[in-house]
């Protein structure tokens, strides 16, 4: 049996030195690192995440979710005045194994109280001059909003394109459909993101892509745009790689309730189990959350840029598969 790390001691050196830059860059500006427990009574209700679940059966309540981002606990943390803060973490998702996919990897996610999401993208930009060596950060990321990249690459309106123009615009590309997409925009937006534009996309600098449509707003604030419904939502990329998402956060509490209840809807439209609500978080937004941008950025990805790797499996210790 192959028992050594699938990561090298160069890329296992990178990245301790990578988190040393990481922590150093949050302790200069008084972020807090924190820790928030990995396994929770409640998960992701948003149909496109498969949550991994666990079983306790000591426990007063058996059934636990691994965690899929430290999220909602961090936010608790803020509602109960920690400030700024951070935290670096293990998080799971069930999904196909893939070049840039595995079920457990690594997240880096802050939350600035106070800043709106295009200052937190100011600060991501600023982080990844500081842990990335010059030649990828010396040309100043492009910024460009998810309507416009899609005019530009596509000639659609996001806001405004039927699905039927989504497979259009498919056919226009040669773009081969899976016969399983169904008839729910967003997941035809998501395709022709992923297979058109990402590779479109500037291949030697990172790119923010911000604004999304409200049906892809997740825990993002929302507002009206001359009648558009916009999500404050960016992801950040480099080349077509996808390294971070980030929101300006929803502070309402029944929206997101009503959010959360939406997306367990979805789920039995998709014949997919409907997942715990965690009602503690709904509960620190009753009291009070104050008004904050946050962003998980995908640590493994980052490393991959930063060593060349062609494979999450060369950035990661082990790939032991059950």
């Amino acid at each position: 049996m192959h028992w050594r790390p699938s990561a090298t001691p160069v890329v296992l050196k990178e990245r301790a030195a990578l988190l040393n830059r990481i922590r150093r860059f949050f302790a200069d500006k008084d972020v807090m690192e924190v820790n928030t427990p990995v396994l929770m009574p409640a998960g992701a209700t948003d149909p496109s995440i498969i949550n991994i679940t666990a079983v306790s059966p000591r426990a007063e309540n058996s059934h636990w979710y691994l965690h899929t981002s430290p999220e909602l606990p961090m936010k608790r943390l803020l509602a109960a005045g920690s400030g700024p803060i951070y935290q670096v973490c293990p998080v799971f998702r069930g999904s196909d194994l893939g070049r840039y996919h595995r079920p457990e990897f690594s997240l880096l996610e802050w939350y600035r109280p106070d800043y709106g999401y295009h200052q937190l993208m100011d600060e991501v930009e600023c982080l990844l001059i500081a842990v990335m060596p010059s030649e990828y950060t010396s040309t100043k990321a492009e910024r460009v909003s998810y309507r416009d990249i899609f005019l530009r690459v596509l000639e659609i309106d996001p806001f405004q394109v039927s699905v039927a123009e989504c497979r259009e615009c498919c056919d226009r590309f040669a773009l081969s459909v899976p016969d399983n997409m169904g008839v729910e925009r967003d997941i035809w937006l998501d395709l022709l993101m992923s297979m058109l534009i990402a590779p479109k996309l500037p291949q030697d600098r990172f790119t923010f892509i911000y604004d999304y449509p409200a049906s892809q707003a997740a825990l993002a604030k929302t507002r009206d745009e001359n009648g558009r419904d916009i999500a404050e939502r960016f992801e950040l990329y480099w080349g077509e790689l996808e390294l971070a998402n980030g929101f300006q956060e929803l502070t309402d509490p029944d929206e997101q309730l009503q959010r959360f209840e939406a997306e367990n809807r979805h789920r039995l439209d998709r014949k997919l189990p409907t997942i715990a609500i965690d009602y503690k978080f709904i509960e620190c937004l009753r009291d009070g959350m104050p008004e904050s941008s946050g962003v998980a950025l995908g640590l493994d990805r980052l490393l991959m840029v930063l060593t060349g790797a062609r494979h999450i499996n060369e950035v990661v210790t082990f790939t032991d598969e059950i």
